[in-house]
């Protein structure tokens, strides 16, 4: 006989003491979610030659203190770069691990 499958999702536990926590992980992971879509997006133009010297400089610039902004967001809530990659079950992790900053 088998078991009875598991729900595809999981109960949200909230707990009042990591409330502040669990809601800027949820936060700072949208924010590296579109962080990682950007960056993205400007490599492919840069890879088409779709901007000049001084918007790559702007860009590179713009998300160098994105990416440190993230990390001191994550380390004053004490969130370790992991905790912000939601595992979506069957669709695998939401974040591209190698680029998670």
């Amino acid at each position: 006989m088998t078991e009875p499958r598991q729900p595809a999702y999981r109960r949200l536990d909230t707990d009042p003491d990591t409330v502040e926590r669990d809601l800027a992980a949820l936060v700072l992971t949208v924010v590296e979610l579109l962080r990682q879509l950007m960056e993205r997006q400007a490599l492919r133009r840069m890879d088409h030659g779709d901007l000049s010297e001084a918007e790559i400089e702007t860009l590179g610039r713009t998300l160098m203190m994105l990416e440190r902004r993230m990390v001191e967001l994550r380390e004053h809530f004490g969130l370790r770069p992991e905790d912000l990659n939601l595992d979506l079950g069957p669709l695998g992790q939401l974040l591209d691990p190698d680029h998670t900053a």
